[in-house]
């Protein structure tokens, strides 16, 4: 690939508008500021926006960037951003957020600039639900392609397993189909293998009759982490699939939509949720409630519209810093470890410190395979910090602490989703070096330009 110099940067950039029929953004210009993701810690300074309202934009974006040197990565929100530099064409999909629902078959088409709460919408109302992450402003094709861990992920498996169909641009331009039966390798790469393989201009699911579950979270005193803790660590080995449950250590800064009994202190959120008997649901919950005095009990019966709750993740922007392990048990030594690491008089700078229960029906493959790995977790781990300029070195140091504490029982890996980072041993975590070595085949073979080999896409070594 050649690539430009400056004397002919800025030329080659201007002809990119014949190129596509759509705004284009150079640095300066109104809409280049539409490149700045979510999580605002990532440093996204590309060559140009390209504010994408087709597929043929996305298709001629990468036919122009093969021509003339650059490279291309998307974004729709931003909130797995990593660094973007020069060389490289950022499209920008949030404009291509349409949803049609086919209510007869339970399914939804969805353009990729869609937020999960845009699905849940248009779907909810009529007793369906997408099956979305625990943050419904997050986009559905970023979530889908890194294989999609949600609140009911026990009980009904990655979201990604549910993809029906996807509408995908290649790195050589072209618009490609991909189904069980239709560029089938494609398929199998794009659930769980991010942007490897092209960029995903649009996304069939399932949607489930799901139009009510039992869940929410309770909130204790962080005075009382250890012993709810290990309450939840034992409480958790026995629940049915029909149950989702984490827990988190949490440091809620004093923010307007932060309730008042969790703001500026160390509290330990229980998440819950539960489908099927509502009755057996709050039964199982009860010995969890009985553990401590909750400073705030949201548990009852929802609305699926409202799963966003459980978590109640943040929706304004800000600088995120994340670490994630994935464990094969969790003893009651390794909760020790964690509160050592992340509990009351640990000084942990973290705003969340996260333990998911895994496992149901998100172990089993599913009838059609994918590059998603780690489905032999029993727990993950997950450490969310905020990274304001005092305490930011702090962070990025503490949550390696966090993480290691568990190490004796770690499998090592990781979710694509979760921690993203240009580490170059990351993909060793997050994928088998089976999955790996099929994943850099066929994006030689998708794209041998190299035009999307940016961001946390996997490539053989050039």
């Amino acid at each position: 690939m050649t690539i430009p110099t400056d004397l002919t940067r800025g030329d080659a950039l201007r002809s990119l508008r014949d190129q596509v029929t759509t705004h284009v953004a150079l640095p300066g210009e109104p809409g280049y500021e539409r490149c700045v993701p979510w999580n605002v810690a990532a440093s996204v300074a590309p060559a140009a926006v390209v504010l994408a309202t087709s597929p043929e934009d996305v298709a001629g974006t990468i036919r122009f960037a093969a021509a003339h040197g650059f490279t291309v990565t998307v974004q729709a929100t931003g909130h797995g951003a990593v660094g973007v530099g020069a060389d490289t064409l950022l499209v920008q999909t949030s404009a291509m957020k349409h949803v049609v629902l086919d209510g007869l078959n339970r399914t939804a088409w969805v353009g990729a600039g869609a937020r999960w709460q845009d699905v849940i919408d248009v779907a909810a109302p009529h007793g369906l639900a997408p099956l979305c992450g625990s943050a419904p402003n997050v986009g559905v094709v970023g979530f889908l392609t890194g294989g999609g861990i949600g609140p009911l992920v026990r009980t009904v498996g990655v979201s990604s397993d549910h993809v029906r169909a996807f509408d995908v641009v290649t790195g050589e331009g072209r618009l490609l189909r991909a189904t069980p039966n239709e560029n089938a390798d494609l398929f199998w790469g794009l659930r769980g293998g991010k942007a490897t393989l092209g960029i995903v201009t649009a996304v069939e699911i399932d949607l489930l009759p799901i139009a009510e579950f039992y869940g929410g979270a309770i909130y204790f005193d962080g005075s009382d982490a250890a012993e709810v803790l290990h309450a939840w660590r034992a409480w958790s080995l026995s629940l049915p699939e029909t149950v989702n449950t984490s827990i988190a250590i949490q440091q809620l800064p004093p923010l307007p939509g932060v309730p008042e009994p969790l703001a500026g202190r160390m509290t330990v959120a229980l998440r819950y949720t539960a489908v099927g008997d509502f009755d057996e649901a709050e039964r199982i919950l009860a010995p969890m409630r009985a553990v401590a005095t909750p400073v705030l009990d949201t548990v009852g019966v929802l609305p699926y519209a409202a799963i966003g709750a459980v978590h109640a993740d943040p929706v304004d922007p800000m600088p995120v810093y994340e670490d994630q392990a994935l464990v094969r048990e969790l003893p009651a030594e390794s909760v020790d470890a964690l509160l050592a690491a992340a509990g009351p008089n640990s000084g942990s700078p973290q705003v969340i410190v996260e333990l998911r229960l895994l496992g149901g029906a998100l172990a089993r493959e599913p009838r059609h395979r994918s590059a998603f790995c780690q489905r032999d977790a029993a727990y993950a781990l997950t450490v969310i910090g905020v990274l304001m300029p005092e305490i930011a070195d702090a962070v990025v140091q503490h949550a390696s602490v966090v993480t290691q504490s568990v190490s004796p029982w770690s499998t090592g890996g990781q979710m694509p989703n979760f921690a993203p980072s240009y580490d170059p041993v990351r993909p060793s975590r997050v994928y088998s070096e089976d999955t790996l070595h099929w994943l850099a085949a066929l994006a030689d073979r998708y794209d041998s330009a190299r035009v999307l080999a940016t961001g946390q896409v996997i490539r053989t070594q050039s």
